[in-house]
C-alpha cells in the first residue's frame, strides 16, 4: 500500500496547489503512475525527494510583451518561458505563439520535454515557452515587430549554454530567423541559442523534416519488432503542418497509404492515398495558403469534408499530429471499431486519457508523444552541437543519425514497458526510461 499512499501524497500536493492548471496536472498524473513505484523501490530517490522535485519547474518567467504595430497602434501580450528542469543540460524546448496559450499548457509542455529529451541520450534539459500573440492574418511585418519585442524580454533568460529555445505551433524558420536577428544584435553574439535557425546562419539540414520523419522511423520500429511491415498498411493523419506532413511524406516513402490530413477546420480524405507529389506540393505552399488542405481538394488530390476529424475513417495506424486533447474517448472508439491496431502521438498529449485508456483496455499498441516524436528535439540537440563546433554536417548523415536515435528510444522504451504476456506499454516504458535518467543526474548532482 505504499505505492499507492505516495500517488495519492504527491497528485493531492499537485491537485491542490496547481488546481486550475488542467494540461499540467493531466501530464504529470499520466507520468506519475509509472514512475512512483520505481521511486518507491530506490531509497536515494525517496531521501531527495526526486519526484516531487521533478515535477515543479525550477523557474517560471513571465513577461509583458508591449509593441507597436505596422500601423503605429500599440499591443499588449503576455510572454512565459518555462524552465523546467536543467539537470541534464540546458533547458531545451519550443515556442509557441497562439492565443490559446497559458500557463498551464507551457508547463504540461516543459513537464513532458524533459522526459522527451531524457529519452533522446542527448544532454538537454527541458523547458518550454510562447505567448498569446496570434500571428494568423497578421503581415510579415507585423509578425517581425512582434518577434523582436518578445525577444528583447526573453533574451536576458537564454543563452547557448543556458536555455536554447526553438520553434512550436506558429513558430517556424521566419519567427526563428526574425528572433535570432534580435538576440544577435541585442547581445553582440554569434552563437546557437536558438535551434530551427536558417541554414544560411547556423541552421541544420533534417531539422524541418524531423519530427515527421522521426515519428514513422519510430513506427517503422514497432512494426519491425511485431514482425510486420509499415508496406501495405493504411494510416491515417490529423494535422496539416510540418509534422503531419513530413509524416505523412515519410510513411508514403515507405510504402504505407496515407487517406487523410486535417486541421480545426475540416478533413481532407484521399480514400486512394495522397502521393509524394501531392505531399511535396503542400510541403511547399502550406505556409502562404490560408487552408492547404482546401486548396489541395480544389486540386483533386482529395475530398475536403468541413468540421470533421479522420479518426472516423478505417485504417490501420493513426498517427495524431494536430494538437493536445485532439482525439477523445469516442474517437478511440471508433478507431478501434475500424480495426485500428496501433496509434503513435506526432503531437504532444494529443490523445486524452479516457481515450487512452480504450487503448490499453484493447491492448493495441498506443506510443506518447514523449517516445515517437522525439525526432525534432533530438535533431535541435544534433543543430546544438553543429553549433558549438561551427560546422554543418550534411543531410544524409543527419538523418541516419535521427533514425539511428529514434531506434534507441524505441529500444528503451521495450526494455522497460514489456510486460510478461509480452505486450509493450510504451507509456510505462518511456516514463521509466526517462525518469531513471532524470533521477540520476539529479541525485548526481545534490539539492
Amino acid at each position: 500500500m505504499a505505492e499507492q499512499s505516495n500517488l495519492d501524497e504527491i497528485t493531492t500536493f499537485l491537485n491542490d496547489k496547481f488546481s486550475g492548471e488542467t494540461e499540467y496536472l493531466q501530464a504529470t498524473h499520466e507520468v506519475l503512475q509509472d514512475i512512483v513505484p520505481i521511486y518507491n523501490a530506490n531509497a536515494h530517490y525517496k531521501a531527495f525527494d526526486i519526484v516531487r522535485r521533478l515535477c515543479l519547474a525550477e523557474r517560471i518567467i513571465n513577461f509583458t510583451v508591449s509593441w507597436m504595430n505596422s500601423e503605429g497602434n500599440i499591443e499588449v501580450n503576455q510572454g512565459w518561458r518555462v524552465q523546467h528542469n536543467s539537470a541534464m543540460g540546458p533547458y531545451k524546448g519550443g515556442l509557441r505563439f497562439h492565443p490559446t496559450v497559458n500557463l498551464s499548457v507551457l508547463k504540461f509542455l516543459a513537464f513532458e520535454q524533459c522526459f522527451k529529451n531524457a529519452l533522446t541520450g542527448l544532454p538537454m534539459g527541458g523547458g518550454k515557452g510562447g505567448s498569446d500573440f496570434n500571428p494568423k492574418g497578421r503581415s510579415d511585418r507585423d509578425i517581425m515587430l512582434f518577434c523582436q519585442a518578445f525577444m528583447r524580454e526573453l533574451q536576458r533568460h537564454i543563452g547557448a549554454n543556458t536555455d536554447v529555445p526553438a520553434g512550436d505551433i506558429n513558430v517556424g524558420a521566419r519567427e526563428i530567423g526574425y528572433l535570432y536577428g534580435e538576440y544577435r544584435r541585442l547581445n553582440n553574439k554569434f552563437e546557437g541559442v536558438l535551434t530551427g535557425k536558417g541554414l544560411e546562419f547556423g541552421g541544420s539540414y533534417v531539422r524541418t523534416e524531423a519530427t515527421g520523419f522521426g515519428l514513422i522511423y519510430f513506427l517503422n520500429a514497432v512494426c519491425q519488432y511485431k514482425k510486420t511491415d509499415l508496406k501495405g498498411k493504411t494510416v491515417t493523419v490529423s494535422g496539416a503542418g510540418n509534422v503531419a506532413l513530413h509524416a505523412a511524406l515519410k510513411a508514403v516513402e515507405k510504402g504505407a497509404k496515407v487517406i487523410s490530413l486535417s486541421n480545426s477546420r475540416g478533413l481532407l480524405h484521399s480514400e486512394s492515398g495522397l502521393s509524394d507529389k501531392n505531399l511535396r506540393w503542400a510541403i511547399e505552399n502550406h505556409a502562404s495558403s490560408e487552408n492547404i488542405l482546401y486548396d489541395m481538394a480544389e486540386q483533386n488530390m482529395g475530398a475536403w469534408v468541413a468540421d470533421k476529424k479522420p479518426w472516423h475513417l478505417k485504417c490501420d495506424i493513426a498517427l495524431p499530429c494536430a494538437t493536445q486533447n485532439e482525439l477523445q474517448e469516442e474517437d478511440a472508439n471508433a478507431l478501434l471499431n475500424n480495426g485500428c491496431k496501433m496509434v503513435l502521438e506526432g503531437a504532444n498529449m494529443p490523445c486524452t486519457t479516457d481515450a487512452q485508456k480504450q487503448f490499453f483496455d484493447a491492448k493495441i499498441t498506443y506510443v506518447p508523444g514523449k517516445a515517437s516524436n522525439a525526432g525534432g528535439v533530438a535533431l535541435s540537440g544534433l543543430e546544438m552541437g553543429q553549433n558549438a563546433m561551427f560546422n554543418q554536417r550534411d543531410a544524409s548523415a543527419l538523418d541516419e543519425q535521427l533514425c539511428s536515435i529514434m531506434n534507441s528510444i524505441h529500444e528503451r522504451c521495450v526494455i522497460e514497458g514489456k510486460r510478461e504476456d509480452g505486450y509493450v506499454d510504451y507509456m510505462k516504458g518511456a516514463n521509466i526510461a526517462a525518469f531513471r535518467r532524470l533521477a540520476d543526474a539529479m541525485l548526481a548532482q545534490g539539492v
